[in-house]
């Protein structure tokens, strides 16, 4: 793992926004049928997912969230001088989806804008990149803007993808503080990178007629190759067998002893794995917070969403809370931070409707 602590910047604000669209169980019976849908609820934690649909996209819930965030914090838009899009779900091949909110949200020519394409991970990822910006290059005020539509690469007829996956964006406003750190441990294994994967409708592998096609595939499940696979099986493996070495080494970053940390924000990737792990690893599991019942695996913006849906009271107060942030997923890739939050701008989770 790739460890580091960088100083001089904190977290002054999380915004989520979300679909107004809800799919619940009653969606997956008439698709499945009722014992299955109760079957997949049960081991997945979902109850319900928020739906984009009629063309709403990540870029839609990330302006809305980060307007909305500017407006709260007082922050003039002539002030924010980077925008870093994390997004496995832009608008467009080209240009890159950070110019375009950056000319949206009328942000400053001595601003810089640019996308990475990551999933589970990319919201401790994009932290570190703008910590290291601020650090390195003495900005002052930046917006990290993560979120998935992943519902729309997924087949209504797949029980291992349909039932589980959301969609949300989020806004996360950084600042340079003086006496602040930030510490993280990063890893990869791209040998994994088969085991969730869209195969088809890139450039590897072009849309044609029979990409696009669905066909029975293992386990009764239907799909095409331009919708999502996930190998669940080897994603837990993935999962017992990287993060628990993730939490032991940045807790070693950090200096912090296990008991000191009060809370555990994991990727909401399903609720039996989290139980799993936070058992495997002996968390308290009132430190260990749960967005997935409400608004399923979020992808990249798994990590802000269960902050604004579980601690906004905490937050919010003066008083700071020790936390430990962990993405881990697609790619394989995987991140943890340890970070100080208190005193946050954090907003009621917001809603949008499609356009």
């Amino acid at each position: 793992m790739i460890t580091t602590t960088l100083r001089g910047s904190r977290i002054a604000g999380i915004c989520t926004v979300v679909p107004k669209r809800t799919a619940g169980i009653a969606d997956l019976e008439s698709i499945f049928g009722p014992e299955e849908a109760a079957k997949v609820a049960k081991s997945t934690g979902v109850l319900q997912r928020r739906i984009a649909g009629g063309g709403l996209c990540t870029s839609d819930l990330c302006f809305a969230s980060a307007r909305q965030l500017l407006n709260d914090l007082g922050w003039d838009p002539a002030t924010v001088q980077a925008v870093v899009f994390v997004s496995q779900t832009p608008d467009y091949r080209l240009p890159a989806t950070a110019c375009v909110l950056h000319g949206k949200l009328g942000l400053p020519k001595n601003c810089v804008a640019f996308d990475v394409n990551l999933g589970c991970s990319g919201y401790i990822y994009g932290l570190w990149m703008v910590a290291q910006f601020i650090q390195a290059s003495g900005l002052q005020r930046a917006l990290l803007l993560v979120g998935d539509t992943s519902t729309y690469y997924l087949s209504d007829k797949d029980r291992s993808t349909y039932p589980i996956f959301g969609d949300a964006g989020t806004a996360t406003a950084i600042e340079s503080v003086r006496d602040s750190q930030i510490s993280f441990a990063l890893g990869s294994d791209g040998a994994g990178s088969e085991n969730l994967l869209v195969p088809a409708g890139c450039f590897r592998l072009p849309h044609n007629e029979k990409t696009a096609c669905r066909s029975e595939r293992e386990n009764g499940n239907w799909r095409s190759d331009e919708n999502l696979f996930m190998n669940g099986a080897e994603v837990f493996a993935f999962t017992l067998r990287e993060v628990p070495a993730l939490i032991d080494g940045i807790l070693a970053v950090a200096g912090w002893e296990r008991v000191s940390v009060d809370q555990f924000v994991f990727h909401q990737a399903n609720k039996f794995m989290l139980d799993h792990l936070a058992k495997k690893m002996k968390l308290p599991i009132e430190k260990v917070p749960l967005s997935i019942a409400d608004y399923g695996n979020t992808s990249s913006a798994s990590i802000p969403l269960t902050i604004s849906a579980c601690l906004r009271e905490k937050l919010t107060q003066s008083q700071t809370q020790k936390m430990v942030l962990a993405g881990f997923g697609v790619g394989w890739s995987w991140g943890a931070c340890a970070i100080e939050m208190g005193s946050l701008v954090l907003p009621p989770i917001l809603e949008i409707s499609e356009p």
